[in-house]
C-alpha cells in the first residue's frame, strides 16, 4: 500500500494526457466550431448528394483517378443517373471556384492536406 501515491499520481498523468484535446478546445473556444464552407450559390446540386459528397469526396476522387488515369474511362454516372466528366479541373472546379472558401475550410479543420495539386493546377480564376 506504500505505492497509492504513485498510482495516483500515474492516473492523473495519464487522464490530463487522454483528455488533453477535450479541454483544450474548450479553453480555446473551439468547442463547437464546425466549418461551413462556401457552396457555390448559382449550382443547386452537385453531382451526388451533400451529405454524400461530405463523406465519400475523397474515395470518389481516387476513384476517378484510378478510371482516368490507369484504366481511360472518363464518365462518371452519379446516383441520378446522370453523366459528369470525370476532371477536378472541369467538373469540381468549375463550380467550386473558390479554393481558401471552399477546399481549404474543411482541410483546415480536419488537419489534412490535399493531395489533389500534387498533380494538379489550379485552373485560371481560382483562388
Amino acid at each position: 500500500m506504500h505505492d497509492a501515491g504513485k498510482i495516483i499520481l500515474g492516473l492523473i498523468v495519464f487522464l490530463s494526457i487522454v483528455t488533453y484535446p477535450v479541454w483544450h478546445n474548450a479553453i480555446s473556444g473551439k468547442m463547437g466550431y464546425v466549418p461551413a464552407p462556401k457552396a457555390p450559390a448559382e449550382k443547386k446540386q452537385c453531382i451526388e448528394p451533400k451529405a454524400v459528397i461530405r463523406v465519400v469526396h475523397r474515395d470518389l476522387l481516387t476513384d476517378w483517378r484510378e478510371s482516368v488515369v490507369r484504366g481511360g474511362s472518363r464518365t462518371y454516372v452519379a446516383g441520378d443517373r446522370k453523366k459528369y466528366n470525370m476532371s477536378l479541373s472541369r467538373t469540381c472546379m468549375n463550380c467550386h471556384t473558390d479554393k481558401t472558401e471552399f477546399c481549404d475550410q474543411c482541410h483546415n479543420y480536419m488537419g489534412v492536406a490535399p493531395r489533389c495539386w500534387d498533380c494538379h493546377t489550379y485552373p485560371k480564376g481560382i483562388k
